[in-house]
């Protein structure tokens, strides 16, 4: 009998990927701070010495903005200019526009800032109600981080850049069997040895992640596999904000309308709208009407009220999913500025998003079971 394997993977903050969406929150933040009513749509490329900001804002306060990005910058690790990479010599150019008033007069109206289609999704496979690939791929990078930030001496020539992917085996009834395969890469500085890394890596991080139960003799480990990472983040690869979106959301489990988070005020339905699905789900499967959940939204630019909204329960749903869509249609206000006051969006809480997913980590509203009661009296 063939294996039900499945891999979803994560990448560090101090991919260059990473840096840029970072950067767009932080600027989202910064803006929302001082103007909760700020239209913000904020991208940053990164390449070797620059970062560049452009994007759409309007708001009524000020930010220093290269002082804002060398910070980020700093705060992820890229400090010594044997990186190549740094927050005290890179070049920050700024364009940045203001927002078209084509798409302002849809949105001052209460509109969707844009058309398109977005989902949510929950299972209960982890605690987190995450699919497990993703989850753990997640938990390694956090590891990873941590030690580099907290308890350097463990793994001295940690760098910023890394990455990690994890493959699960599942069982025939689709629960979690084992974990298959296990990859890790992590930038390095050039005087370590192979060896030293991959033990390391073993013990202090994916030991300390991984449950024991999951991982057995079989399990294949690749570390640092090409045998060299010493020149990574910006350097190594250009970075782009919106880069991510798989990473972001649920690793591939489960659909992607295609839009990005990062750098979006909560007009932006790509954002909002995909916070207020997972809500959704993530509570439908915490009060037990159902083991997994998928929800698609749909909205046209300028409209308040959905164009669609579908519910999926794969099967395992103990009320009919047309039931449970109804419920939420005639109950749950799902149009951007309910949305934006019931998870309470226009507030600075968006950086801390911009790595180890939007998605399973209590830090944010939308992964709050504050609608189990709701769904378990349907």
């Amino acid at each position: 009998m063939s294996k039900i394997l499945f891999t979803s993977e994560s990448v560090s903050e101090g991919h260059p990927d990473k840096i840029c969406d970072q950067v767009s929150d932080a600027v989202l933040d910064a803006v929302l701070a001082d103007d909760p009513t700020s239209r913000v749509a904020c991208e940053c490329f990164a390449s070797t010495g620059l970062i560049v900001v452009g994007g759409e804002i309007t708001t009524n306060t000020y930010i220093d903005l290269p002082q804002l990005v060398r910070k980020v910058i700093r705060e992820i690790g890229y400090t010594k200019a044997e990186y190549r990479f740094d927050s005290e010599s890179c070049a920050v150019i700024n364009v940045i526009n203001r927002q078209s008033p084509d798409i302002a007069m849809g949105v001052d109206t209460g509109g969707a800032g844009d058309q398109g289609m977005m989902f949510g999704y929950a299972i209960d496979e982890t605690p987190e109600l995450m699919p497990a690939a993703l989850m753990y791929s997640h938990l390694l990078m956090q590891k990873i981080a941590d030690i580099r930030k907290n308890n350097l001496d463990l793994m001295p020539y940690l760098r910023p850049d890394a990455k990690a992917q994890v493959t699960i085996e599942y069982n025939e009834d689709s629960s979690v069997s084992r974990v298959n395969t296990i990859v890790i890469s992590t930038q390095h500085d050039p005087d370590v040895q192979q060896d030293t890394i991959i033990e390391d890596v073993k013990k202090h991080v994916i030991g300390s992640v991984i449950p024991a139960h999951l991982i057995d003799s079989d399990t294949i480990f690749h570390i640092n596999p090409t045998g060299k990472f010493e020149i990574g983040g910006p350097h190594g690869d250009t970075g782009l904000t919106g880069r991510k979106i798989i990473v972001d959301t649920y690793g591939g489990k489960a659909p992607h309308g295609g839009g990005a988070f990062s750098g979006k005020d909560p007009t932006k339905v790509d954002r909002s709208a995909a916070y207020a699905t997972r809500h959704l789900a993530k509570n439908i499967v915490a009060s037990g009407i159902a083991r997994e959940c998928t929800i698609q939204v749909s909205y046209a630019i300028g409209v308040k009220n959905p164009v669609s909204l579908l519910v999926n329960t794969h099967n395992t749903g103990k009320i009919a999913d047309s039931h449970i869509a109804d419920y939420i249609q005639n109950t749950i206000d799902m149009t951007p500025q309910g949305i934006i006051e019931r998870l309470q969006l226009r507030r600075p809480i968006y950086r801390a998003s911009a790595a180890y997913g939007h998605f399973g980590r209590n830090i944010f509203p939308w992964e709050e079971n504050s609608l189990v009661k709701h769904f378990q009296n349907i």
